[in-house]
């Protein structure tokens, strides 16, 4: 799944998206403790990539925490400056971040990860260990599967991965992990997180 597909299909339901799924309050209790947990003990700026409309962002950001939010869909960006002023937002692909080399603290992941191709994945995992410190912190949330498994996401496909292979990926992409989590709540698809560092190249 390219750039453009996603792109479009969160493009034109954007609105509705915010609507369901656009509030904290809306995300789940354990997942919210989680990147509380996470961030922590970060100091220095940080990044949410993959923002949406932008209420991870915001959150951190009244907790103290320096981030911006960054996401391929114009209608995103313009819902969260609209809804969060005094947060950073702007329009940027994952593929191509518009940042120094190793000028973050830390990046947010959490679930931007799962519209990519199985052959774009490793790349954008390069690209986020570019612009992350060494021992810049990094949490993807990701649905747990039979890994490069496509599946019909509510708004676009999707794909499954296993925390194995996730993490072969992160070990080949120069990232150390950490933690990992795996919960499978009843309704849903599995959810797994993984917290990695990156290590010196």
């Amino acid at each position: 799944m390219g750039d453009q597909e996603v792109l479009a299909a969160y493009g034109a339901r954007a609105a509705e998206y915010t609507r369901l799924l656009g509030s904290v309050s809306d995300m789940h209790e354990l997942d919210r403790r989680r990147i509380e947990e996470w961030v922590r003990g970060i100091r220095g700026p940080l990044l949410d990539a993959g923002c949406g409309p932008g209420h991870w962002t915001d959150f951190l950001r009244k907790q103290g925490v320096d981030i911006s939010g960054v996401d391929l869909v114009p209608a995103f960006i313009a819902i969260a400056n609209r809804r969060f002023p005094d947060t950073t937002f702007r329009v940027a692909s994952l593929h191509a971040l518009d940042l120094a080399d190793s000028s973050l603290s830390g990046v947010l992941a959490w679930y931007s990860l799962i519209h990519l191709a199985p052959t774009e994945l490793p790349k954008v995992l390069n690209e986020l260990r570019r612009v992350l410190k060494p021992q810049g912190h990094l949490l993807v949330g990701f649905f747990e599967g039979e890994t490069a498994q496509p599946f019909d996401h509510a708004v676009t496909s999707a794909y499954y991965w296993s925390v194995e292979h996730m993490i072969g990926m992160l070990n080949e992409g120069r990232f150390e992990v950490l933690s990992v989590e795996t919960r499978q709540d009843p309704g849903s698809r599995p959810h797994a997180a993984i917290e990695a560092i990156a290590v010196p190249r």
